[in-house]
């Protein structure tokens, strides 16, 4: 088994920490510089993770998991639980979008410029659901949704993306996880 991807992206940190004591390879690349090639070569959607198994190969991090916790023998997620995973991903793909276009020279933080008002409003929106349902303790068991939840809330930090306030509630969740298994071997801020 293969996982290509970046060892900064809470995509695969999310699959790196669901596989846990799978044996695989991790080809860690430099996904915006020298190696997009290789992203080219291994998904036509020039995303990451892609999971390479057995010839089979597969693309998105949802994907992936559903094929992981297949082979582990996991049960499926309920309706409640992928809700929780698009409010999840879509607060991601919307940090990611802000975090581009930091890097590519754009002021996000102005209002008035449509895009990034629309990012910022999903994310902070969505924060306080996710926030809101830690509270309720929707949270509390170490599966799937919750390890989302956590390599969202620390990339967020690490990346500096969302002010805290209001919603420490998610600072709180993700300090009371940081013991789990391949939490800390997974860390951004190591790479």
């Amino acid at each position: 088994m293969k996982l290509i991807g970046s060892s900064t992206s809470p995509y695969v940190r999310r699959i790196r920490i669901l596989l846990d004591e799978e044996r695989y390879d991790f080809v860690n690349l430099d996904i915006y510089g020298a190696d997009r090639d290789e992203i080219r070569r291994a998904n036509p959607a020039l995303k990451i993770p892609v999971l390479e198994n057995d010839g089979q190969e597969i693309y998105d991090s949802r994907i992936i998991s559903r094929y992981i916790s297949a082979k582990q023998g996991r049960d499926p997620l309920t309706w409640d639980q992928q809700n929780q995973l698009t409010l999840i991903d879509g607060a991601n793909d919307s940090a990611v979008i802000m975090l581009l276009a930091k890097r590519s020279g754009l002021d996000v933080d102005t209002p008035g410029v449509l895009v990034f008002d629309l990012q910022r409003e999903r994310i902070m929106t969505t924060m306080r659901t996710l926030a809101a349902q830690v509270e309720d303790g929707q949270f509390e068991h170490w599966n799937y949704p919750a390890m989302c939840l956590y390599c969202l809330v620390d990339w967020l930090e690490f990346r500096d993306l969302v002010h805290f306030a209001g919603i420490e509630s998610l600072l709180a969740f993700r300090d009371s996880r940081k013991t789990k298994p391949w939490v800390a071997e997974t860390d951004p801020r190591q790479s």
